[in-house]
Parts: C-alpha cells; sequence; structure tokens
C-alpha cells in the first residue's frame, strides 16, 4: 500500500467533512479516542453559554427557562437512535458504575429465587467492582458473582443465574459478542441481560431493540465525544420499566419531585433512575457533542473503522521491525470493535515515546498497546503517519531511554 492510495481513501470517505467539526490540536495524531473522544467545536460554545449567559444572567431561572430540567431525557433521546433504542428508554445521568449498581438491583429483584450474576474474566474491573459491592451488601444468598472466559459464556448459562452482565466490545482486546445471540440464548434460560457499551456506543452498530435486550450502561466521554467525566446513560426496556425499582431512591427519580413529599413513590417510566440534580454544566456539553451525529449514518461508522484498522495492520507489516508486536485482537474485523490491541513487552515506553512524538495511543496493563479509531475526525493519512512514526521509535530503541518508563498516577 503506498501513499496514493492512502490519500484516495481519504478522498472517497464520506465522513471526511466531520473531522472539521472538531477542535484538534495541531501535529497530534490522536488513536485515543476509545479512551476519551476529542472536541467538538460545539462543545466549546455550548459550555461558554451555560457559563457565561444561562448561569451568569439568568442564574436559578435557567432550569425553566433554558430547560435544564429535562437535559436527562433530552440528551438520552439523543443517545437512543445511536444504540438503537426507541425514545423512552434510555435516560443520562451519573457514571457507568453508579447505573450498573442500580440495573443489578433491578434485575436480581426482577428474578427472585435467583442469585447467580455471571459475566466474564476479562471484563472491565468496575462492571464486576459493582457485583461485589452489592454481593457485600445483600449477601451471598441473594447475589454472587460468577466468572467465566469469553468463550465458556453459553455452557454456563444455568437455572441459577438470575443475571447475565457482559460487555458488547472488550475493553483490552476489542472483541466484539453477539448481542442478539446471547441475549436469545439467555431469555430461553429466564436470565435477564445487562450490556455495556463503553466502546461500542458510537463505534459501531448497536441494536439494543431489535436484540430484545433488557438494561444497558454506557459512557459519554469515549465515542460520543462528550468530554472527562461526561455522564453516563442507561437504558431500560419500556417493558420493565412499570416492574422494576432501583435502591438509589433520590429526590429526581420521584413522580413528582418538586411535591417534596416526605414519603418516595418512584416515577413509573424511565424517570425512576434519576437520582441527584443533574450536572448540568456537563450534560450540556455532552449535549451540544451529540449534535455531530446529525446525519451520520452508523452502518458508515462501522465500514470506516473496520477500513481503517485493517490499513492500520498491511501498513504494520512492512515494517520488519515491527515484528514483535503480536495482535492481541482477532483478526476477523466483524468480530471487534473499533481499536486494536497488540503486546509488546515494551508496550508501555514504546506508547510514552509515541506520544512525545506526536501520536496519541493508549496502554493496558500488564502489556498491551491500543489504538483506537475515531472514524468521525480519524483519517487514513493519520494513520499512514501514525505507523510510520510506530517504526521509527522501535527501529531507533529510542522507547527504551529511561523518560519513557515513568508512569503517572493515569497509564
Amino acid at each position: 500500500m503506498n501513499f496514493n492510495e492512502i490519500v484516495a481513501l481519504d478522498k472517497a470517505d464520506p465522513l471526511a467533512n466531520k473531522r472539521d467539526e472538531f477542535d484538534l490540536p495541531v501535529d497530534t495524531i490522536y488513536l485515543d479516542g476509545n479512551s476519551l473522544g476529542a472536541l467538538p467545536k460545539a462543545v466549546k460554545s455550548r459550555v461558554a453559554e451555560v457559563v457565561n449567559q444561562q448561569w451568569g444572567s439568568y442564574l436559578i431561572r435557567s432550569w425553566n427557562d433554558h430547560q435544564w430540567i429535562d437535559l436527562p431525557n433530552q440528551v438520552g433521546d439523543k443517545i437512543a437512535p445511536i444504540i438503537g433504542a426507541a425514545k423512552g428508554q434510555v435516560i443520562c445521568c451519573d457514571s457507568i458504575s453508579v447505573n450498573l449498581f442500580k440495573l443489578l438491583s433491578s434485575a436480581l429483584s426482577l428474578n427472585p429465587g435467583r442469585n447467580v450474576v455471571l459475566s466474564t474474566q476479562d471484563n472491565f474491573p468496575t462492571d464486576l467492582y459493582m457485583v461485589q459491592g452489592l454481593s457485600d451488601l445483600l449477601g451471598p444468598d441473594l447475589c454472587q458473582l460468577k466468572l467465566v472466559a469469553e468463550q465458556h459464556i453459553e455452557q454456563s448459562l444455568s437455572d441459577s443465574v438470575a443475571v447475565l452482565l457482559l460487555t458488547q466490545v472488550n475493553f483490552r482486546t476489542g472483541q466484539l459478542l453477539d448481542m442478539q445471540k446471547l441475549t436469545k440464548l439467555a431469555h430461553e434460560k429466564g436470565i435477564l441481560v445487562i450490556w455495556d457499551l463503553a466502546h461500542s456506543a458510537g463505534a459501531l452498530p448497536v441494536e439494543l431493540d431489535n436484540c430484545n435486550a433488557d438494561f444497558a450502561v454506557g459512557c459519554g466521554y469515549k465515542y460520543l465525544n462528550g468530554g472527562p467525566g461526561s455522564p453516563a446513560f442507561l437504558y431500560v426496556a419500556k417493558r420493565h420499566q412499570a416492574s422494576v425499582k432501583q435502591p438509589l431512591s433520590g429526590w429526581m427519580g420521584h413522580a413528582k419531585p418538586f411535591a417534596f413529599n416526605a414519603e418516595y413513590q418512584g416515577a413509573d417510566n424511565i424517570n425512576q433512575y434519576l437520582c441527584g440534580t443533574p450536572s448540568v454544566i456537563a450534560m450540556s456539553a455532552l449535549d451540544a457533542a451529540l449534535d455531530v451525529w446529525q446525519n451520520v449514518d452508523i452502518s458508515q461508522i462501522r465500514e470506516k473503522s473496520i477500513a481503517l484498522a485493517e490499513v492500520f495492520i498491511k501498513l504494520l507489516q512492512t515494517h520488519s521491525c515491527l515484528s514483535d508486536l503480536r495482535l492481541c485482537s482477532t483478526e476477523n474485523a466483524c468480530q471487534r470493535g473499533s481499536q486494536l490491541a497488540f503486546s509488546h513487552t515494551d508496550a508501555f515506553a514504546i506508547c510514552q515515546a509515541l506520544i512525545e512524538k506526536g501520536v496519541i495511543a493508549d496502554f493496558r496493563a500488564p502489556n498491551i498497546l491500543r489504538f483506537g479509531f475515531t472514524p468521525l475526525y480519524t483519517s487514513f493519512e493519520d494513520i499512514w503517519n501514525a505507523v510510520m512514526i510506530l517504526a521509527e521509535v522501535v527501529k531507533t530503541q529510542l522507547y527504551t531511554q529511561p523518560r519513557f518508563n515513568l508512569a503517572g498516577k493515569v497509564t
């Protein structure tokens, strides 16, 4: 593959103009949108408006005058089509961890007589920690975590399992699970399913309604580009909303929050999953970021994501000095998300050297170098240049310099 072919791919890219909607730093190749999305230009102006005008000038009146109170539903309804959900089933609130606690409690209450939450050994740790915390609170008779390898999920769907908790795209390897198949198999066994969409929402087509999903969580700061600490979202299928309860019964989840009744009565819709006062500035940033998705065909996102990764692999293979980078992601593009993972004994140092040279990738313990592909703003020329710089870093052994082994608090 030569550079002219790369240029041709960018010229033919139907999403190329979307890059102009992001404020990308000069001389930086950003391949870490799977951890934190880039800054949409619309977010800068929206946050300034919220702070300077809505808060600064209108003060508390903005809860009504600028519909702050409607932000959780408004943002949820913008996220809904990105994850294949009808309106009224998605709400923006809290974090993935907190939302998992709510949904795990709800799902267990809908499946009395069963106590096992089944998940995978390589699921993202916070998902597992929340189950462990709930188990400590309720006791193992009511909640017990069981972990299996991804390839053993199907054979582990037994009558004791109440909830199947899965992440659609593995955070380390990018392995993509079959949502429709696994949800159907779980339901045949009377098991409810919670899907974590952290690495799939905005990266590939998600079809929660078509897959008959029960519950889901996701974050706003990766492919949705809502910014660091952006509020998360959760999904509850309409068929469950009238019968479920969640334990964090904050005032915003009340059927009539401004009646200020002493006795809690939860809303009978998705609003019951609200807890405290919404984070207006952060939620407004996410709301503006989601406008980038107007007129975007998610199938084009997926097509370009696969193409970017395939070009990356092909270019990597042309450099003999990169032969020690072992692909940990599946070679089958249809079975992975929008990232590639490579193992290397010096993965951390290589990652730090790349960052110094203007290529931002990321590292995951113990030895994984990850490259994320965000089709809204990643170009094929970015991929060409990134691989060239990676080859230079490895061939010259730049990464062996001591400063590249100094770890910060966040790695």
